[in-house]
């Protein structure tokens, strides 16, 4: 018999970018794949300056504006749902692939745990006992006014080590494909965690994640993470992936879409929304 090819994805390893411009990005991606235009896409990128990015759905309240104006950290609204959430001390991943199409399965939820598998399989391979949370993946959209932090606690289908949250993840489906994308914790900064959210301190959060410097006993390299993802997500898909940068029609919707992802310019589509 003919060995069947691994598909082809597109793999794209951004350095440090404002919020706004990470958002827009992975939503220039998100509509290039599903219109055909581009193949689906792992990005991996971080944030500069720490960034609050709040879920499509949230009201602005969730964030403490004058404590992030006072230590320069930018608020951002996500394209996806859930929660707030820091952007500091991690790596973020963003999978954008179309449903219904190997490797993807059909169903959000069957997506989501697909991705998380990739992501425990990485990090397992970094020598961290991580595992997915058991129950349903929470696909209900949040109130508008929930305050609730991303990291207060796991929902189904989370990666977790001994009941505590390790990576934050939400999803977005627009046109038959998905954007899913999120924070791997390497390291914790509580004072700005709890600060940016109009906490008095971390005493909430903390009990409830945990991090790879806190799993390692070491800060891990974010090359070293990079590299294991990659290896993990190509295993779990059966993909072999083409390192490539932005194409001129995604940069240029890139920047179309820059704005909108401002809290003062609250825009958004009406798709599903998964978060976590």
């Amino acid at each position: 018999m003919t060995a069947i090819e691994p598909a082809h994805w597109r793999l794209i390893i951004d350095g440090n970018l404002q919020g706004a411009r990470n958002m827009a990005r992975d939503v220039a991606f998100l509509e290039a794949v599903a219109d055909g235009k581009a193949h689906s896409t792992v990005r991996l990128y971080g944030w500069d300056p720490p960034c609050l990015s709040i879920g499509r759905h949230q009201g602005i309240e969730a964030a403490d504006l004058e404590f992030c104006r006072a230590e320069g950290i930018d608020v951002v609204r996500r394209p996806t749902g859930g929660r707030a959430l820091l952007h500091h001390l991690e790596l973020t991943y963003a999978v954008i692939a179309p449903l219904n199409e190997s490797p993807m399965p059909r169903g959000l939820q069957e997506a989501y745990r697909v991705i998380c598998s990739a992501l425990v399989r990485a990090v397992r391979a970094l020598g961290v006992d991580a595992e997915l949370t058991g129950g349903e993946v929470n696909l209900q959209l949040p109130s508008p006014k929930t305050t609730i932090p991303c990291f207060e606690a796991p929902a189904g289908g989370e990666v977790v080590v001994r009941g505590r949250k390790l990576v934050g993840s939400a999803m977005r489906a627009h046109a038959g494909a998905i954007l899913q994308h999120g924070a791997i914790l390497l390291d914790w900064d509580g004072r700005l965690q709890a600060g940016a959210m109009g906490l008095e301190d971390d005493a909430s959060l903390r009990p409830q994640v945990t991090t790879l410097r806190d799993e390692l006993g070491r800060e891990l390299p974010r090359a070293v993470l990079e590299e294991a993802l990659v290896e993990a997500f190509g295993s779990q898909l059966g993909v072999e992936f083409k390192t490539e940068q932005p194409s001129d029609a995604e940069r240029a919707r890139e920047q179309e879409l820059f704005d909108s992802f401002k809290p003062a310019l609250l825009t958004g589509f009406r798709d599903e929304d998964g978060e976590g």
